[in-house]
């Protein structure tokens, strides 16, 4: 065997070896990723549940929402207050899809107890207009309700918490950072948000998603993520086998 046949084969030993090394890598990849879909379903499985035991539990006081630790999930607990308007200033929150339109959440304070920090109450969603420019003009609580609901919390943006204030009234936020809002209204406003059942005068769609990918959705992924690996798989059985046979019928 000459030199130049040597470095050959070593050439060729040496590709085939990096190209199974990067077959073996993508496969356990594609595997992992699935194992990681499962994990989410799993832990998306537990999460309903506790929403489903919550939502039908008796309604939290407001002593008790507000006793929560700050960093506490208190998404699906129930509330029942009495609330007075504590300001006819209105936050729109943005980028919000319902129903395959986009707009914004409009959230109004309210003022709960009498020394006690102020609570958000969602008004509903209403949909956007053609010119970003034009705010919505969007119907607020005058008087002193009872309000019932359940309460949440918006997912962390792992973008940017940042609120973006706008100037002026209705203000259009970008994120629901509740200690930033606070801060803009200078008090101390209640860990969640509180959606409605009912609002009386108030004729506005209230959406519900404090889960965006249902367990289903993620065994779904996982299922395509494993359906990946074996199609790779055997892919790459496939073509060990193809060269095999090319490389037995030269040897003939």
């Amino acid at each position: 065997m000459t030199r130049l046949s040597r470095r050959r084969n070593t050439y060729l030993w040496a590709t085939r070896a990096a190209l199974a090394l990067c077959s073996l890598a993508m496969f356990l990849i594609l595997i992992k990723l699935g194992f990681w879909q499962l994990e989410r379903a799993e832990m998306k499985q537990k999460w309903q549940t506790e929403l489903t035991h919550r939502q039908s539990s008796a309604p939290l006081t407001y002593a008790q929402l507000i006793s929560f630790p700050a960093a506490e999930q208190v998404t699906g607990y129930r509330l029942s207050v009495q609330a007075s308007p504590a300001s006819s200033h209105i936050f729109l929150l943005d980028n919000q899809v319902f129903n395959g339109r986009v707009g914004y959440l409009a959230l109004q304070p309210m003022q709960i107890a009498q020394e006690g920090p102020w609570m958000l109450v969602e008004l509903g969603f209403i949909a956007a207009g053609l010119d970003r420019l034009i705010l919505p003009d969007v119907d607020v609580i005058t008087a002193e309700v009872n309000l019932n609901g359940r309460l949440y919390q918006k997912q962390a943006n792992p973008m940017s918490s940042a609120l973006l204030p706008e100037p002026g009234w209705p203000k259009r936020i970008q994120n629901l950072n509740l200690s930033a809002i606070s801060q803009l209204l200078g008090k101390p406003l209640a860990p969640a948000v509180l959606q409605p059942d009912h609002l009386d005068g108030i004729n506005l769609p209230h959406p519900w998603t404090p889960i965006p990918l249902s367990s289903q959705k993620h065994l779904g992924y996982a299922l395509q993520w494993f359906s990946m690996a074996l199609a790779f798989a055997l892919l790459m059985l496939y073509s060990i086998y193809s060269r095999r046979v090319k490389t037995t019928t030269k040897t003939r």
